[in-house]
């Protein structure tokens, strides 16, 4: 693991590489976590996380199913979506540098009750229809990229 320092300047220098999660119920809804910290704090968000040096995407993408949802999903469930690219005006620390993704999109279907999802990284949990969060001024922009073509 990074020393914070270190972390920082990684942060401040060069793009991270993240997974997102597009998780979907059977009735085709999509989960979003209301965002605790920055970036995209106060917006409703997919989970996800970022892949550590030397960590295999299919080992980031178990652990972050098992870190941000509480369970264990198989890297082959899941659908590729594609990269995406997220930039941010701020960052974790609060210091003033923006924050740079080259995230990779996942989707999977997943029954989860919001009642046993982790609460680090998100202070609420919400099944929301693509309609509904195309149309929220909550849901983050990077969020709605995922859904832009219709699907």
């Amino acid at each position: 693991m990074l020393g914070l320092e270190t972390f920082k300047t990684v942060v401040a220098s060069s793009p991270l590489v993240s997974i997102d999660l597009i998780v979907r119920n059977r009735q085709k809804q999509v989960l979003l976590g209301l965002r605790s910290n920055s970036p995209a704090q106060g917006f409703w968000f997919v989970p996800g996380g970022r892949i550590q040096k030397d960590e295999r995407v299919e080992n980031a993408f178990r652990r972050l199913v098992k870190v941000e949802l509480g369970c264990d999903a198989s890297f082959v469930q899941a659908r590729f979506l594609g990269p995406y690219q997220h930039f941010y005006p701020d960052n974790f620390f609060g210091d003033n540098f923006s924050t740079h993704y080259v995230v990779l999109g996942y989707e999977l279907e997943l029954d989860i009750s919001l009642n046993d999802l982790p609460a680090d990284q998100h202070q609420d949990y919400r099944w929301f229809t693509v309609d509904e969060l195309l149309a929220s001024q909550q849901v983050h922009q990077h969020t709605k990229d995922y859904f832009s073509d219709g699907s």
